[in-house]
């Protein structure tokens, strides 16, 4: 539905509406990169109107080794998960570094001026993500104050007082409850996005924990709370 789409150092899927667009929005994935499950989550958005783009921030990891999917499903089974979380972390080790962190908000800017230049989305951009791309939605939030909506999906936020000072856009975040150790920093989250007097909503869904909107992952995937979530999303969008 869409096209591969590389703009100065950043390569990304693109997929537009068929009828005029309600505006712009990013889809940041997860650690497993630009697959096929973030493509199908970026044209459900342009099925409901919207010029939707996501990014491939992790084209230099090397998962040529492993099975991505087997991987990720292996990370939630108590007998595998201990090798799996190893065998992830030294894939993922180059995220670590503050030129990594430094060299993806760059890029996720230059994709945010990308929508927000393009006359069709009529300067109306919005950004979402998964885990990794939950992380990255906030401090796209942080460097980026012309964006509308910010819908975090179980991600760290891992910014100041003063940072987040800086952030202009609405945000909704979503958070499964067993998905313990950001469950666990959700209130400081929250009296940080007071203090700094952002407009910040948050929903914890029960019965499911990290990962619960995947649907190419069995042992993570909550309809229940992907559903809910989702139309809350697009309601926010569309308000």
């Amino acid at each position: 539905m869409g096209d591969i789409i590389k703009i100065e150092n950043v390569s990304f899927y693109l997929t537009r509406p068929k009828t005029a667009p309600k505006g712009g929005i990013i889809i940041i994935h997860e650690i497993w990169g630009l697959n096929e499950n973030i493509k199908d989550i970026a044209d459900r958005f342009a099925k409901e109107g919207y010029i939707a783009l996501a990014p491939s921030l992790l084209a230099e990891l090397d998962f040529s080794k492993v099975d991505p999917g087997k991987l990720q499903v292996d990370l939630f089974n108590d007998e595998t998960r201990d090798q799996a979380v190893k065998l992830l972390s030294s894939i993922t080790a180059p995220t670590q570094s503050p030129d990594f962190k430094e060299k993806s908000i760059a890029r996720l800017k230059d994709c945010f001026n990308y929508l927000y230049d393009d006359p069709d989305t009529k300067q109306n951009v919005s950004v979402t993500g998964f885990c990794f791309g939950g992380t990255y939605s906030f401090s796209l939030a942080v460097n980026e104050p012309r964006l509308k909506y910010v819908f975090p999906y179980y991600g760290h936020f891992t910014h100041s007082l003063e940072e987040a000072k800086n952030i202009k856009a609405k945000v909704y975040a979503f958070y499964g409850q067993n998905d313990k150790t950001l469950i666990f920093d959700v209130p400081e989250i929250v009296k940080t996005m007071e203090e700094a007097n952002v407009d910040f909503k948050y929903k914890v869904y029960q019965d499911c924990g990290h990962a619960f909107f995947n649907d190419t992952n069995p042992k993570t995937y909550y309809k229940p709370a992907a559903d809910d979530s989702w139309n809350i999303l697009l309601n926010e969008l569309n308000s």
